[in-house]
């Protein structure tokens, strides 16, 4: 018998119990890396003492609302001699015109006969104004010499009122108005069953100081 049949017989044995003991190992795998202590699921632990600080009565009616897109270029001058450090921003914005409810009294309600009611509402406001984080990026950083996040915060800070100046100068109050004459009238007139008629409250006189 040749030196090599017989070297291959002996290591036949020997190969056909590594391949049944890598056939096995495929199969008992997965259910002995479940029960891995080493390789258990992470926990996450989280403490916190949430603390009810106020509670406010809320009557605003929220209207309109206006929606901004700017490219803000933010400049600031850091250090004679070197570059104004500059910051541009892509912002998007948003503003709330609304009217305050709780401002109407029992006198701004004044019924006319039985088929007419006067109701005098508040005057109208911006009640919010923000930047839209999601939807605003910083487009560059110039010359930040290492304070890049206090530029950028200021130039957000100067974008937010620039949006609140944007919107007054858009007419949001007018627009307020004009839908609170759209919603409020067909809405009261439903509950009254009388016509609506708005107006006004009269703004209060100013008073001259006492000389």
């Amino acid at each position: 018998m040749p030196p090599l049949f017989r070297l291959l017989r002996r290591l036949l044995p020997l190969l056909f119990l590594v391949g049944l003991g890598w056939f096995l190992w495929q199969k008992v795998a997965p259910s002995l890396d479940t029960f891995n202590p080493l390789r258990a699921a992470p926990r996450v632990t989280v403490t916190h003492n949430t603390v009810l600080e106020k509670i406010e009565a809320l009557g605003k009616l929220e209207l309109v609302r206006y929606r901004f897109k700017d490219v803000v270029e933010y400049k600031k001058s850091t250090y004679r001699f070197l570059p104004d450090a500059k910051v541009a921003l892509i912002v998007a914005g948003e503003a709330v015109g609304c009217l305050d409810l709780r401002k109407i009294k029992p006198l701004d309600v004044v019924f006319e006969g039985d088929s007419v009611v006067r109701v005098a509402l508040p005057a109208p406001e911006l009640c919010t104004w923000r930047i839209d984080h999601n939807g605003s990026k910083v487009y560059s950083v110039e010359n930040g010499f290492f304070n890049d996040a206090e530029l950028v915060d200021a130039g957000y800070k100067y974008a937010e009122q620039n949006v609140r100046r944007a919107a007054l100068q858009s007419g949001i109050l007018a627009q307020t108005e004009q839908n609170a004459e759209q919603i409020l009238r067909p809405m009261l007139e439903t509950m009254t069953g009388r016509r609506v008629v708005l107006t006004h409250q009269l703004a209060a006189p100013r008073r001259e100081p006492l000389r």
